[in-house]
């Protein structure tokens, strides 16, 4: 396993995501990694982010081995506040590598799909081996298109498992890998009947997929599941009804939803007669909330999020050297230019070939443990927390390397 963070940096990055951190369209929530805000592919507008005029642009580094660096960094609000912080920690890495034989052609594409395909052309022409980016999903698929037709692999950061395929990898924290992590751990802990009230939207059609999948594979039991609409309403309250008659059936409850919609759901379903105590809540990534530390009825439920060590030490240095606090998403930037630098001084003419970018034993970074899969996807080592007044407390550690199997 390489390990990001160590194979070059100095010692004193050795001594040192929800949400998972999701890319996708255009809002910003609080997702894995102590409440900082990320864009979330699954709560963002209906349409795409406008097109924006391109933005100053400029090569980081000085190396032989050229890689496009595709993002949105004049789009407007949070988007291009997320590109720019993703630019600078992607600078950071390169200098905490001491400056491999890398140069980073930087691209903004504006946060549009079109943008996207006209940075990825720019990057390939001016012979760029491999692409780093986009972050958002809308955007990928047309990127991918023009890389893949010149048989250059991208590495993306947006979440949409859908967007992922040959050539096409996604770094970020996908909902799947977190919907695995906390009901395996449910169910090894002896949680073995669950009751689901999920949101109608399309992060809670993704998570619910997963759910179910994960259930049927451990030989668990799915006792009931009822969607609410996501902006709460009536409905949620005849979806608590539902689940509070079947609950007494189950020894788990999930709620993969974030801090505000997990406390109107307990809400609800407290009215409904239900007695959460009874039974384990578990969530997703999105209940790294700072709401619902404080929420009476989300005490001792569980979720998975990244190991926050890391992301604390990497944010005091970005902090040190950007005079402001990095976006949630920086770590994705960093991590994928650590993971360039760390192929190209070690694997020589096959660095980014398939069979080096999906090695099992995967890699280490900022935030923990993770490796590709051949579709593209990957798998996070994530912990697990308990919701506690005082925040996550950790309740299984973040595994720190996979075994030799990359299924």
């Amino acid at each position: 396993m390489f390990r990001l963070s160590q194979a070059e940096a100095p010692a004193r990055l050795r001594r040192g995501w929800r949400g998972a951190l999701v890319a996708g369209l255009a809002a910003f929530v609080s997702a894995c990694g102590g409440g900082m805000p990320s864009i979330d592919i699954f709560n963002g507008q209906s349409s795409p982010p406008p097109a924006a005029s391109p933005g100053p642009e400029a090569a980081i580094g000085h190396g032989q081995i050229k890689i496009g660096l595709l993002l949105p960094l004049s789009a407007a609000g949070n988007a291009g506040l997320a590109g720019q912080s993703m630019r600078d920690a992607a600078e950071l890495a390169l200098a905490e590598f001491n400056n491999p034989n890398i140069q980073l052609l930087v691209k903004d594409d504006g946060g549009s799909a079109q943008g996207a395909q006209q940075a990825t052309q720019q990057a390939l022409d001016e012979g760029a081996e491999l692409i780093l980016g986009p972050l958002f999903a809308q955007s990928v698929t047309p990127a991918a298109q023009i890389a893949r037709a010149r048989s250059v692999p991208m590495i993306a950061f947006s979440t949409d498992s859908m967007v992922a395929g040959r050539g096409v990898y996604l770094l970020s924290f996908l909902p799947e890998s977190d919907v695995d992590r906390v009901t395996e751990y449910a169910i090894a802990q002896g949680r073995r009947s669950f009751v689901a009230l999920i949101p109608d939207n399309a992060y809670g059609s993704v998570v619910e997929a997963a759910f179910k999948q994960v259930v049927a594979r451990k030989g668990a039991r799915l006792v009931a599941l009822e969607r609410y609409p996501a902006d709460g309403g009536g409905r949620i309250a005849d979806a608590a009804r539902q689940i509070a008659q079947a609950a007494s059936h189950a020894d788990a409850i999930f709620i993969p939803d974030s801090g505000e919609g997990v406390i109107a759901a307990g809400q609800a379903l407290a009215a409904a007669g239900l007695d959460l105590k009874r039974l384990q809540a578990v969530g997703t990534g999105l209940w790294d909330d700072p709401r619902l530390f404080q929420d009476q009825a989300a005490q001792g439920g569980w979720y998975p999020a990244p190991d926050s060590a890391g992301f604390r030490a990497f944010s005091t240095r970005y902090r040190t050297k950007y005079g402001q606090e990095p976006v949630r998403t920086a770590t994705l930037a960093y991590d994928a230019v650590a993971l360039v630098a760390a192929l190209v001084k070690t694997q020589g003419a096959k660095r980014f070939a398939p069979e080096t970018l999906t090695n099992p034993s995967g890699f280490a970074g900022i935030d923990g443990v993770f490796r590709f899969r051949p579709e593209g996807s990957n798998q996070r080592g994530l912990a697990v927390l308990k919701v506690t007044p005082s925040g996550g407390q950790v309740v299984s550690p973040a595994p720190r390397s996979f075994g030799g199997s990359g299924t």
